[in-house]
């Protein structure tokens, strides 16, 4: 960045002609940040297990004036992944973001998870994220403006009852962001996790409504978030206004783990 103090200001939120894949990108958090990369000018392929939700976002953010890839993929198949990174390098030409949004939140107390139950929670909230940043590497190493985004999520950070495999998914997500950050910033590659709290999305509306109705009680602020709140940090950890982060997690979970 300039350090001439008569220059004009740098657009350090500006994502104009940058590629960013979002897995999960169909709805929620993930669709969130699709949206708010897209306004500022990021070409968006937008990837989850749903054709028509993926086409259907893609749509919407084309009738917006933005450009959308739409990119069905199953994070947990390893060739759906190697698919996601070609479809959008024929595409776009290249891949400057990567935000591994998707998650399986199969809830189950320590007692009866089995193998199966382990191998399906770990394939998409640990396997899928790790191979798919590895698959992006070279195209990432391309860019002149690499980053990679980890959505964690703030039960990585305190006890997560009868979601174990959850919570310690993203856990070891966050430990593999700190590990792949410092293994390529010699790349010029950032790699950072974001860290919601409770948001109000299908995944967590799923929980059942008396659930839901908890957790709208439990952050300091005394409310549950929108998906359209996680949007502006994530656009700090792609953005040239981040250029010095890596290595770190963002929690934007209203107060809870600090209360906690």
């Amino acid at each position: 960045m300039s350090s001439d103090a008569t220059a004009a200001p740098e657009p350090t939120f500006d994502l104009t002609g940058r590629v960013a894949i979002i897995t999960g990108g169909s709805r929620g958090i993930g669709l969130a940040i699709a949206k708010g990369f897209s306004a500022r000018g990021a070409k968006v392929v937008i990837s989850s297990r749903k054709a028509e939700a993926c086409h259907a976002a893609a749509v919407e953010i084309e009738a917006a004036g933005g450009e959308a890839l739409a990119v069905p993929a199953h994070v947990g198949e390893l060739a759906d992944l190697d698919r996601l990174v070609e479809a959008t390098v024929e595409r776009f030409g290249g891949i400057d973001i990567v935000v591994n949004n998707a998650a399986n939140p199969l809830a189950l107390p320590v007692e009866t998870v089995t193998p199966e139950a382990w191998a399906k929670s770990f394939d998409v909230n640990l396997r899928g994220p790790v191979f798919l940043t590895q698959k992006a590497l070279p195209h990432l190493k391309a860019s002149q403006h690499a980053s990679v985004i980890n959505v964690i999520s703030a039960g990585a950070f305190m006890a997560t009852p009868f979601q174990s495999m959850y919570g310690a998914g993203k856990a070891a997500l966050l430990s593999f962001t700190r590990s792949i950050a410092g293994e390529h910033a010699a790349d010029g590659i950032r790699v950072n996790a974001l860290a919601p709290g409770t948001t109000d999305t299908t995944m967590t509306r799923n929980t059942g409504e008396e659930s839901f109705e908890h957790m709208r009680t439990i952050s300091p602020l005394g409310r549950i978030a929108e998906p359209e709140e996680m949007v502006g940090a994530a656009l700090l950890l792609a953005s040239d206004a981040g250029s010095y982060i890596t290595g770190q997690c963002i929690l934007v979970d209203g107060g809870l783990t600090p209360a906690r």
